[in-house]
């Protein structure tokens, strides 16, 4: 047996996996992100895009605290588009298409030029643990080719890669995604040390050679010109300036879903093969057509894969379907009578963990030192994943350095949702993160994420001098610009009321300050620029966030006292070793919720799901007793 000794292992190279060991090792701690397969490093197994609905919010907060999804992103960027323009700047979400193999080999440039990071290809089959205080602690981990090393700490980013099991059809066998070997035994490890597991499933659509698609009966759908770049390193005025890679839509058709009607007994999601609990938000085509039986017809997106290459994804159209019928789905949609089919769609079942067995740091309530992220806790999303990532890497390396480990609260960030969620409510099925999750997303914007979190991503020591500097200079121009825009007063005027009227809001008779007029939904900056003569050129980025802070004043002063209402719940400490099962007047269903997820604060305690408010009041009082 080799013996190798390192501060933290990585299990998977995943995007959790990814920004976990960049995290540790920029932290100054000594990294060994384990993979099955150098080559699949931040693979892209389902969409080759970053962002979206929710998801762009995750990338920009990611960026915010010192990650490297969003710098990574920019770079490989095919498409940029801003989703939601439709409503409110809160909702606002950037969404890219990437170059999948772009992506993949950036992300390892920047692992093996990463100091204090090492990368080894091999597959981690067991843990090691052994008792500290009382506890049990993380303290090797062994690799199939019989290597062991000690640690100090490990995350598990095992992605869909734990037992994965493939099925198309009839036909299932063992297999990660894309064909890559699965992780055959170390759920059997985390059982036998205690860990609950789960079992949930994902799929795959098919994708087409380019040049089998007739795109001239597609509706094409371009890039946005103006998008902003997710990463406080990209330089804006560059950023995709050049020509974008179109994406189109197609619709499936009652051809189509007759197709799947007829053989939806042949589906492996409807044979009874699958076992696994799928994500809701992002179900099968098979799943559509059965649950939304009175649709006509269903939106497909067709998304180029890169540069290089002629692979076409159609997304929205995952399946479970055997071979043949896949064929005939395909063929059935207009422009695409005569596609080729380069790979196949196919649904992958794999093994994940109660997430309500982590802390709030995503650190195991059982095992001292062992950590998970990704969609080992419970989530899909190459978002959620790195955001998750980020954060076990910050607390594993905050852990070795024996400092106070990180927790983001809920209106901190989207990235504290999504951990809280998961860890106080727990997930029946893959979690996506969504913007209605959130109880303060007006607080939570895509402009404001590096005010929200980039002086936490500093205090943790994972921001750089170049960053903070960065981050100082657009805060002062933000402010500056927001100071000037109430002292300039502008008078009524022939020109001026009647934009207001074409606008359809009231003219002024009165002299009235930028900042009031501003305030009103139906004006922008740039539609009072020949009003506003002293204004400098600014960055367009620090023009919209000036103008958001700006609309936004009056709805974040609100939410910002209901932040400061629920705040003394969230700091009221519950003690670790606290019985629940002694404290008279907690229902038995509170008394076992509340001894599973052991919350830290009474905040945490008051959103597990079959804790009611009475139950609070009880644990209130409680506490204050002690």
């Amino acid at each position: 047996m080799t013996e190798n000794k390192t501060q933290l292992a990585v299990i998977g190279a995943g995007h959790a996996g990814v920004e976990a060991s960049l995290a540790a090792a920029r932290l100054g701690v000594d990294t060994v992100l384990f993979t099955m397969s150098l080559d699949a490093i931040a693979n892209m197994p389902c969409n080759p895009s970053i962002g979206g609905t929710a998801k762009g919010h995750l990338v920009y907060e990611i960026d915010a605290l010192g990650g490297q999804m969003g710098i990574s992103s920019d770079e490989v960027t095919l498409q940029a588009r801003t989703l939601n323009l439709g409503k409110g700047a809160a909702v606002y979400s950037k969404r890219i298409q990437a170059d999948r193999m772009k992506y993949r080999a950036i992300m390892k440039s920047v692992i093996e030029n990463t100091p204090n990071l090492r990368v080894v290809q091999a597959e981690i089959t067991d843990i090691e643990t052994c008792e500290c205080g009382g506890k049990k602690k993380i303290c090797k981990v062994k690799t199939r080719l019989g290597v062991e090393y000690s640690v100090e700490a490990a995350i598990i980013c095992t992605g869909t890669y734990l037992n994965g099991v493939v099925h198309t059809g009839s036909v299932c066998y063992p297999s990660g995604p894309d064909s890559l070997m699965a992780a055959s035994f170390l759920t059997d490890a985390l059982v036998r040390e205690g860990i609950s597991m789960m079992r949930f499933k994902t799929g795959t659509p098919s994708r087409i050679h380019a040049d089998s698609i007739d795109f001239s009966r597609l509706e094409v759908q371009l890039g946005d010109k103006d998008t902003l770049p997710f990463s406080w390193k990209t330089d804006e005025d560059a950023y995709m300036q050049g020509e974008q890679m179109p994406c189109y839509i197609v619709y499936t058709n009652q051809n189509t879903h007759n197709i799947i009607k007829e053989n939806i007994k042949r589906s492996a999601l409807y044979s009874g093969n699958i076992h696994g609990t799928g994500p809701r938000y992002c179900p099968s085509i098979e799943d559509k057509i059965v649950r939304f039986a009175d649709k006509e017809r269903h939106q497909l997106f067709v998304e180029p894969m890169g540069i290089d290459t002629k692979e076409i994804y159609l997304q929205g159209f995952s399946t479970s379907m055997p071979i043949d019928v896949q064929e005939r789905m395909v063929h059935s949609l207009e422009g695409f009578e005569n596609a080729k089919i380069m790979r196949y769609a196919y649904a992958i079942e794999y093994d994940c963990t109660d997430p309500e067995e982590l802390y709030p740091t995503l650190e195991y309530k059982k095992i001292d030192g062992l950590y998970g992220a990704g969609q080992f806790n419970g989530t899909s999303g190459y978002e959620e994943a790195a955001a998750q990532g980020l954060v076990a890497g910050i607390n594993a390396a905050l852990k070795i350095k024996g400092e106070e480990q990180l927790i983001l609260p809920r209106s901190s960030s989207y990235i504290g949702t999504l951990i809280d969620d998961l860890v106080t409510k727990g997930t029946k099925e893959p979690y996506r993160m969504m913007t209605s999750r959130s109880e303060y997303r007006l607080l939570l914007r895509q402009d404001n994420a590096d005010k929200r979190l980039t002086p936490i991503g500093r205090r943790v020591g994972l921001v750089s001098d170049e960053q903070w500097e960065h981050y100082k200079k657009r805060r002062e121009a933000i402010d500056n610009e927001i100071e000037r825009i109430k002292h300039v007063i502008i008078r009524p005027s022939d020109a001026l009321n009647s934009l207001l009227e074409e606008r359809g809001t009231s003219p002024i008779s009165t002299p009235v300050s930028l900042y009031e007029l501003l305030k009103r939904p139906q004006l922008d900056y740039e539609a009072l620029a020949s009003f506003d003569k002293e204004r400098a050129t600014l960055k367009p980025s620090i023009i919209f966030a000036s103008q958001t802070e700006i609309k936004y004043e009056g709805y974040v002063k609100k939410q910002l006292l209901e932040v400061k209402k629920s705040e003394k719940m969230e700091q009221r400490p519950i003690p670790a070793d606290i019985d629940y099962m002694q404290i008279a007047g907690l229902r038995i269903e509170a008394r076992q919720k509340l001894d599973k997820v052991r919350p830290q604060t009474l905040g945490q305690a008051s959103r597990i799901s079959g804790v009611s408010p009475a139950d609070i009041s009880v644990l209130h009082i409680y506490l204050s007793t002690k």
